[in-house]
């Protein structure tokens, strides 16, 4: 998995730009809870007073309050009174709870420093049990505090201690002509103001992180496209054997998506929820109310419960899953290929049931899958509202106790959310990254595979002293994983300017035998030399370049007959691409068709008989005009009368070239200079037409297969 994400390298930026913002994401996420507690707890219960403390105190309830401590120098040190001069600071604050019209009377307002919050702790518990003297003596209830009163306060909850103080508070302002009203109203819209500042944030943030999230696996995707397809074009015939053409292209297309899922979700889970769930225990744990941190544990308990015997059921079956996907498109690209034959021996209902047998195992496979996943879902949300109810349920008992406030309940509930949803986004990766990983491995399979067939770090250039020369010197081949040779012992020479043939019955290896000229596969024993030099010594896009190959089933790309007669080279001129297709005795069909050149081609040449698909492949060697022509039996699909013509026209175009024909038909190669005989992958005779008619009994019995001896004789003398 991590070989395929160092492809990430490539969008580098745009990760860290994610990275970034996901930690500012789940700063603003973790920073809501508070303002929601703020609002509840301040701005509603305690009418917007921030402090336990009063920030203002007229002198005469300051003389009140000095009558319950005996820590009057503390007090009278922690608060200042207010002079003929203001200080901005005590501007600020007679603004804030008096407005700026009232006049205050110098000396007769005291005004709380800015003393350390350590110092506020301090003085909170030497002024609350006064402060609520105070308010008792002023509304008639008492004229003085017994010392039991007195210890009664002292051993009242703190939280319940802090809400009188606070009240308290609220009724001293209200006496010295505080607006508590609109002390509150801009408590709660400026703290509204902030809590939406910090939600848009989060909302910009989560928009952008998707965004750029998107575009690095879409760029991932096809990057990793990139690798695939690359490397299979420089595969050879033993390499694509051993994937299978479906293999590689659900390797292509599913496994790379895979992946792509996999990183839009990667980076939320890598960065954004491990900060979530530890930055919301921490919470928890300080600003919280921890009686209550016990649920945590409990929710994380239920969703490992849930997660784990899922995990552990469904990931072997993604490997499964992948490899019926392969399977599935394996049958299809079969049927499809095969159809005519299909329909031919009427087999449509034998395919049929092999496709509903391989389309039944993925579906149960998918079905098996996709319940498990969505039966987690359901269960997961019932953890977490039953977590909601639970601490509902605890909270409003310590609520009732005066153990903790209702702000200080909804932010835990909101806390405990983020801390499940990071531990539900941590067990849906652990879901997806199996899956992910075996595509991962698949891909890598592909794109770390050494082609067998591959260039020399130092290589040759051809000697132009012997151009067109092709030699099989002992040459032996034998298919990967094969017990025995297919070719042994090959000895023959092509040389410019002639023709030469290779004929032998069914499975003889002709066709291999010119597969090894372009190195669709390498000789595994003797040499094989084009222009003087070893074919393994040279690069294999120079030796192509020399050799016009047309193989044994014509092909044909998508596009209009121009676009594949001059596949070689777009740049071609008309008149090379006319002459091509003249010599190919393509002419006439081409003409015929109402776009002429510009007619299009099907895919796989589908809309063209097998006839004109293999002159236009002819076609397209001709036009590239090489040094070698090798026709691997591409003139089985022609009539006897286009077959002579075309051989007739391309002899005059390859007087100087090097010119290999695979054919059955003896008619095709009677004219040949030197004819190549094989059996059972070696040369059984070496001549021209009379002199094996004469001299060898394999050559003679598939001439006499074909044509009777007079015709042999006639042809033979041309």
């Amino acid at each position: 998995m991590l070989k395929v994400l160092k492809n990430l390298r490539e969008s580098i930026v745009q990760v860290i730009i994610i990275v970034i913002l996901l930690c500012v994401q789940a700063t603003t996420d973790l920073a809501l809870p508070d303002y929601t507690s703020k609002i509840v707890n301040t701005g509603i219960q305690a009418g917007g007073i921030e402090s336990s403390l009063p920030d203002i105190l007229v002198k005469e309830d300051m003389e009140k309050l000095l009558l319950f401590t005996e820590e009057d120098d503390k007090i009278l040190n922690s608060y200042e009174l207010v002079g003929n001069e203001q200080t901005k600071r005590e501007e600020k604050i007679i603004h804030k709870y008096f407005g700026r019209d009232k006049a205050i009377e110098p000396d007769k307002i005291y005004i709380l420093k800015d003393i350390k919050a350590e110092e506020k702790e301090e003085l909170y518990k030497i002024m609350s049990t006064p402060l609520i003297g105070v308010v008792a003596i002023q509304s008639g209830q008492l004229s003085n505090i017994s010392e039991e009163q007195k210890a009664q306060m002292e051993d009242m909850q703190d939280s319940i201690k802090e809400q009188v103080v606070i009240n308290l508070i609220k009724e001293l302002y209200k006496k010295i002509g505080v607006d508590t009203d609109r002390l509150q109203n801009n408590y709660i819209f400026k703290t509204g103001l902030q809590m939406l500042g910090v939600a848009t944030i989060t909302m910009v943030s989560a928009v952008t992180i998707m965004l750029l999230s998107s575009r690095v696996a879409a760029k991932l995707g096809k990057t990793l496209r990139n690798k695939v397809f690359n490397k299979v074009i420089h595969f050879s015939n033993k390499e694509l054997a051993e994937f299978s053409t479906a293999s590689l292209i659900t390797r292509s297309t599913n496994d790379i998506q895979q992946i792509q899922q996999l990183i839009t979700m990667l980076f939320r889970v890598v960065v954004y929820a491990p900060i979530i769930g530890i930055g919301g225990f921490v919470k928890v744990l300080t600003n919280s109310d921890n009686q209550m941190a016990w649920i945590v544990g409990v929710a994380i308990l239920a969703i490992l419960f849930i997660v784990g015997p899922l995990f552990i059921i469904v990931m072997p079956r993604f490997k499964k899953l992948q490899d019926l996907i392969d399977k599935l498109n394996q049958v299809s690209r079969e049927i499809l290929t095969g159809l005519p034959v299909i329909r031919a021996f009427n087999k449509e209902k034998k395919e049929e049931s092999r496709f509903d047998s391989a389309n039944l195992d993925l579906t149960k496979v998918n079905i098996f899958v996709n319940r498990a996943m969505s039966m987690m879902m359901p269960l997961l949300m019932l953890v977490m509202n039953s977590i909601t109810i639970l601490i509902v349920w605890v909270g409003c008992h310590n609520v009732d106790q005066g153990l903790t406030q209702v702000g200080d309940m909804m932010a835990f509930i909101q806390y405990t959310m983020q801390i499940v949803m990071s531990f539900l986004m941590i067990s849906m990766i652990s879901i997806m990254l199996p899956r992910a990983a075996i595509s991962a491995r698949r891909i890598n399979e592909v794109v770390e595979t050494v082609p067998s067939i591959d260039d020399k770090k130092e290589t040759k250039k051809f000697d132009e002293s012997k151009k067109g020369l092709v030699e099989f010197k002992n040459v032996s081949f034998r298919y990967p994983d094969a017990d025995t040779d297919i070719l042994s012992d090959i000895n023959f020479t092509a040389k410019p300017g002639e023709t030469t043939a290779i004929i032998g019955s069914t499975g003889s290896g002709k066709s291999t035998v010119v597969n090894l000229l372009p190195r669709f596969y390498d000789v595994t024993g003797g040499e094989l030399l084009i222009d003087g030099v070893n074919v393994k010594d040279v690069p294999q896009k120079e030796l192509r370049h020399i050799i016009g190959f047309v193989p044994q089933k014509g092909i044909l790309f998508s596009g209009t007959i121009e676009s594949n007669i001059k596949y070689a080279d777009e740049n071609m001129s008309d008149e090379q691409m006319e002459e091509a297709a003249s010599i190919a005795q393509a002419t006439e069909f081409i003409e015929g068709k109402d776009k002429k050149y510009q007619e299009p081609i099907a895919q796989g040449g589908s809309n063209v008989s097998g006839g004109q698909k293999q002159r236009l492949s002819i076609a397209r060697a001709i036009a590239k005009d090489p040094e070698i022509f090798v026709f691997d039996d591409s003139f089985s699909a022609l009539d006897f009368k286009t077959d002579s013509k075309l051989r007739e026209a391309l002899a005059k175009k390859t007087k100087n070239k090097t010119v290999i024909i695979v054919a059955q038909r003896i008619s095709t190669i009677m004219n040949a200079e030197k004819i190549v005989v094989l059996e059972e992958g070696k040369v059984v005779g070496i001549g021209h037409h009379k002199e094996l008619m004469k001299n060898n009994e394999t050559y003679r019995q598939i001439a006499l297969s074909q044509l009777s001896e007079e015709e042999l004789g006639e042809e033979g003398g041309h």
